[in-house]
């Protein structure tokens, strides 16, 4: 039987991962590499300087009322280590609101050899020292993404053994250090696939991550879980309807996640903003054995049209912050299964082989 990681934070890991799976509230993932946010800035024509990153994320951090709707924020070393003009760190904006910080701990992927160009995540050498760091610094909990993408010979199972036993190892280093881990295992939209492919992928790779993480002894009850939705392929043409992607959605979940975990937030995983909402409301307001708080991890879907409206400018400030706040309350409606639609942009977000 392996000992449980993470025994000296047992108590403060669970309310850790408790407070973030909140009723009507989820996470904004605001932690865009330098150069991922770089293009997000090209696209309003802004100069990518830490100064105008640390502007744009004051922006959204000062937004009032964030706590309402948002119960903690994933970021970027460069930002957990920033500060604003006045000298206060910029994630302080945060912890005196009562929104939990968290860190993306991973270094990005590299191919794995003797397979088709499949991918693993990089990070774990010294992870246990930067945890330890972050978590001094104030972050609670963390993310690390692995991505599966589904062709006639892919994922191959050396690259869901791989990825797997990397999530349930850097967990188990989170937990040490008293951060709890956001487990992202993330089957991409690329490709023609039909929704049963993606529903039997995703089943797969949840069911071997999971057990991956009861052999290395984590805390269940200290962890989240930021799954894709299930859903076609990008370049496949079968319409879908929301019931269609919350029903498979639900039912991967159902077969492959325990009860213990707390919270499972979702990744939106470039659909529109206002289908990434619409998808999460089905999946609460349909009838099904839901024993996991079913919330929102999203990017690009809260943060799409704050950014077009703020457009690097500071008397845009008030207005972007409305708009950004507006995407994070229909969220945490979504959340109780209460939204009911036609407030989001349905542009889509999709970006072949995203990565950030």
């Amino acid at each position: 039987m392996p000992i449980s990681a993470g025994s000296r934070y047992h108590d403060e890991l669970i309310a850790t991962a408790n407070k973030i799976a909140s009723q009507g509230k989820g996470i904004l993932a605001a932690d865009e590499s330098t150069g991922t946010i770089g293009q997000r800035f090209e696209n309003i024509t802004l100069e990518n300087t830490e100064a105008n990153r640390i502007r744009y994320r004051k922006m959204l951090f000062t937004t009032p009322g964030l706590n309402q709707y948002i119960s903690g924020v994933i970021v970027y070393d460069e930002t957990l280590r920033s500060n604003c003009e006045e000298g206060v760190a910029l994630v302080r904006r945060l912890q005196d609101q009562g929104i939990m910080v968290g860190i993306k701990v991973d270094k990005g992927l590299a191919v794995i050899p003797g397979t088709e160009g499949e991918n693993s995540t990089q990070g774990l050498d010294g992870l246990g020292d930067r945890c330890a760091e972050y978590y001094k610094m104030g972050a609670r909990f963390a993310k690390w993404r692995a991505i599966y993408k589904i062709s006639a010979s892919t994922p191959s199972e050396r690259a869901v053994q791989e990825n797997s036993w990397a999530l349930a190892r850097y967990g188990a280093i989170c937990q040490e250090n008293g951060l709890v881990p956001i487990i992202e295992p993330e089957v991409l939209m690329d490709g023609n696939h039909d929704i049963e492919k993606a529903a039997q992928v995703t089943e797969h790779v949840q069911a071997t991550v999971y057990k991956a993480m009861h052999e290395q002894g984590l805390l269940l009850e200290g962890t989240l879980l930021k799954p894709n939705m299930v859903s076609g392929g990008s370049e496949n043409l079968t319409k879908l309807t929301e019931m269609d992607i919350a029903a498979y959605t639900i039912r991967t979940l159902q077969r492959t996640v325990p009860v213990a975990v707390p919270g499972v937030v979702f990744l939106s995983g470039g659909q529109s903003e206002e289908h990434a909402t619409l998808n999460l409301n089905m999946m609460n307001a349909m009838p099904a054995k839901k024993p996991w708080r079913l919330t929102f991890s999203f990017g690009r879907a809260l943060q799409q049209t704050c950014l077009n409206v703020w457009k690097g400018l500071d008397e845009n400030n008030e207005a972007a912050q409305q708009a950004f706040l507006e995407r994070c309350r229909v969220n945490g409606d979504a959340q109780m299964g209460t939204y009911k639609g036609g407030s989001g942009d349905t542009t889509s977000l999709f970006q072949s082989n995203y990565a950030y």
